[in-house]
């Protein structure tokens, strides 16, 4: 799957995550973004993980668990649309999963696998469906939507947290040494 989506394949509040996913084979974006994030999580220490640079702002263990509930939802809309589900499938408040998942209770190791595995599954899926399945489309919140942005949803999702962590939280002044 490397053709650039046309921008009525999604709602337009997903530009921010489909925008900064590059050009390329998404099996191989999708597989290098897993390990790339996980050098970034693996060696920081409990203490740094449950580190927020704000008041109200989710700690990292809360954003990597974020993440990996994000990608499960929109993976569940991805094979449901693949095989062409006509009924509209809910939205989700994520503050309520996030506050509801009590992630600053898990270890950070145990967060990272849970999106490693999570990750698996999708790139399992994606690699199983046949080409015609990625055009198919189908609604969620209140959208239209279609598998292959789905797909790039779910990889610009993970970078924009991604980045989030790297600028906003081990970029911090305040973020423990």
């Amino acid at each position: 799957m490397k053709q650039k989506l046309e921008s009525n394949e999604y709602a337009s509040y997903y530009s921010t995550y489909v925008d900064l996913v590059p050009e390329g084979d998404m099996i191989n974006i999708l597989m290098q973004q897993m390990d790339e994030t996980a050098d970034i999580i693996k060696d920081l220490t409990e203490q740094q993980a449950h580190f927020s640079y704000g008041i109200g702002k989710w700690s990292i263990k809360e954003v990597i668990g974020h993440i990996a509930d994000t990608e499960r939802i929109m993976g569940y809309r991805l094979l449901s649309f693949a095989r062409g589900e006509k009924a509209e499938l809910p939205g989700y408040d994520d503050n309520d999963y996030v506050r509801n998942a009590s992630f600053n209770g898990l270890s950070l190791q145990d967060l990272l696998e849970n999106f490693q595995i999570t990750r698996k599954s999708t790139l399992q899926l994606i690699k199983s469906l046949p080409s015609e399945a990625f055009l198919r489309r189908g609604k969620a919140n209140g959208s239209e939507v279609s598998v292959r942005a789905l797909v790039y949803i779910i990889a610009g999702h993970e970078l924009h947290h991604r980045n989030l962590i790297k600028e906003r939280y081990i970029g911090s002044r305040e973020f423990p040494k």
